[in-house]
């Protein structure tokens, strides 16, 4: 990470909106994936356009509203950075250190993507239990990050053994009126999707799911502290598994089917919260 993270996260938390930032207790924010940005929407949250953020990066991929929605006890990130579109880690993983700095404590991350587990078909909600981190990069190359008094924000070196937080998977699957499976997230840089034979590599390796987003931002909130929970949205089969080519058109399109079952378990994971 660069010299000045530490200071850019400052900057960007003193420019929002003076009632969000006092947070009256523990807090939550949800981070929502490719085609899923309108769960947001009807939740009663004020709109804060991401470009109004100082400091901010702006999403590029369709799916991606680039809207944060704020009350004082819930934050909703509509539109996520991947490492694919160019950004720096210091850039991907930004919006978590903001909010851990906003005063949120639980971080539920959401995401579109491929089925490598066979029982899994399109629409079901997995929770992720364990994830493998195949970009290889980690957020935190680079200089530990600090505040402006040069007081670290975190421990160097931190474990990584219990990142998804196990009380609120039971959580979520309280909240489900029906069965959820839970699996291990591969990661995976795109944006090219993968091949036949790298997808037969995941599931050797154990590998449920695959996308290409939310283990960074995993990898921040454990350096941070926060009790994680995520949730992919099976959007299709992996390459070899499917007979039909990959397209982002069908992500999309198939995170937005899942909307309304998304939102309902979110409301229901916020209210227990």
């Amino acid at each position: 990470m660069k010299e000045n993270f530490g200071e850019r996260i400052g900057i960007a938390a003193a420019s929002i909106p003076k009632e969000f930032r006092a947070a009256k207790g523990p807090r939550t924010a949800i981070v929502l994936g490719s085609g899923l940005s309108g769960i947001a929407k009807g939740m009663g949250l004020k709109e804060l356009p991401y470009a109004s953020i100082a400091g901010y990066p702006k999403p590029t991929v369709a799916g991606h509203a680039g809207v944060m929605y704020l009350s004082e006890k819930t934050i909703v990130c509509a539109g996520r950075f991947h490492y694919y579109e160019g950004f720096p880690m210091d850039d991907v993983v930004f919006p978590v250190f903001l909010l851990r700095e906003l005063g949120v404590t639980n971080l539920v991350l959401t995401n579109a993507a491929g089925a490598v587990n066979e029982k899994y078909s399109p629409g079901d909600l997995v929770l992720i239990k364990d994830h493998l981190n195949l970009l290889g990069t980690n957020p935190f190359i680079g200089p530990n990050p600090s505040k402006a008094d040069g007081t670290a924000l975190g421990e160097r070196f931190f474990d990584m053994s219990a990142v998804w937080d196990r009380d609120l998977r039971r959580l979520a699957r309280e909240s489900s009126p029906k069965k959820m499976r839970s699996g291990v997230y591969a990661a995976m840089t795109g944006p090219s999707y993968e091949t036949p034979a790298e997808i037969g590599m995941l599931r050797t390796l154990g590998a449920d799911l695959v996308g290409m987003s939310t283990v960074p931002e995993a990898i921040a909130a454990s350096y941070l502290g926060m009790r994680l929970l995520g949730i992919s949205c099976v959007t299709n089969m992996a390459a070899g598994i499917s007979k039909r080519p990959l397209n982002h058109v069908e992500v999309t399109e198939a995170g937005k089917r899942a909307e309304s079952e998304l939102r309902d378990l979110l409301l229901g994971i916020l209210k227990r919260l």
